[in-house]
């Protein structure tokens, strides 16, 4: 009786024993996340999304997140092609696509896009101009995209999306900025006034031409001041006479 109550004891024991290394092994990952898990060292298997288990100290695994992340690159300071010093920042979109990749191929590629984000920021704006910050932003998102993009591809990660943020230029700049925008309204405004000076000429040009082209238009315009003088209750109205009336003397004389 005591044989078979020891080795009741045991079997209670091991199965009391594999209950727990099984609940120590049990996991649950969520939609978003995958395992990376390592035999003794070496890589195995990807598992999840759901609930995954693992062999208590033979094997590890790290869990990695597969949602997009959103980057605030820090202000860097950036001399542009002409040689302006400007402070740009700007943030940027990322998924991992591969975790195995990214578990195995870098250390933390977390720190690893921060960094290289920074340094293409700095590469690519230090070639352009202080104008094409502004004009160009769109073109320049995508250089930057492309760029960091083919930097984490080797890291299974993927870049969908970079956005300049903000530009801040130093106090003297922008007060030769602001001279500069309000010289160019003046211009735009003076060469406004210039066109609509030209099709003024151009119109009283195009009414003489078909006045002196047809001399009844003149009579007609004529008639139409004298009515517009008669409305008014003038008390003396002048009578410009045509000079075709007057032609005939002056011949005679």
């Amino acid at each position: 009786m005591n044989l078979i109550g020891n080795l009741m004891s045991v079997a209670t024991f091991i199965i009391v024993g594999f209950v727990i290394l099984w609940g120590v092994g049990l996991r649950i990952l969520q939609e978003y996340e995958r395992g990376v898990v390592l035999m003794l060292g070496r890589f195995w298997k990807v598992k999840g999304p759901g609930l995954v288990w693992v062999v208590p100290v033979l094997q590890r695994m790290r869990v990695v997140d597969t949602r997009v992340v959103t980057m605030d690159v820090e202000p860097q300071d950036v001399i542009t092609k002409d040689n302006v010093s400007v402070k740009v920042n700007a943030v940027v979109y990322f998924r991992v696509v591969e975790p195995r990749r990214a578990t195995l191929d870098v250390q933390n590629y977390l720190f690893a896009t921060s960094q290289i984000a920074q340094t293409s920021l700095r590469s690519v704006l230090g070639q352009k101009e202080v104008d094409a910050l502004f004009v160009n932003r769109d073109e320049i998102n995508l250089v930057l995209q492309k760029i960091i993009d083919q930097h984490t591809e080797p890291w299974g990660v993927k870049v969908t999306a970079v956005e300049v943020k903000n530009v801040d230029f130093p106090p003297e700049m922008l007060r030769a900025m602001a001279r500069q925008a309000e010289a160019e309204r003046e211009r735009r405004a003076k060469v406004i006034h210039a066109d609509g000076e030209f099709q003024a000429a151009q119109r009283l040009a195009d009414a003489a031409q078909i006045v002196g082209s047809q001399p009844a238009t003149l009579q007609l315009r004529f008639l139409q001041t004298l009515t517009e003088i008669a409305s008014e209750k003038n008390s003396t109205i002048i009578f410009p006479v045509p000079i075709d009336l007057l032609s005939g003397f002056i011949k005679k004389n």
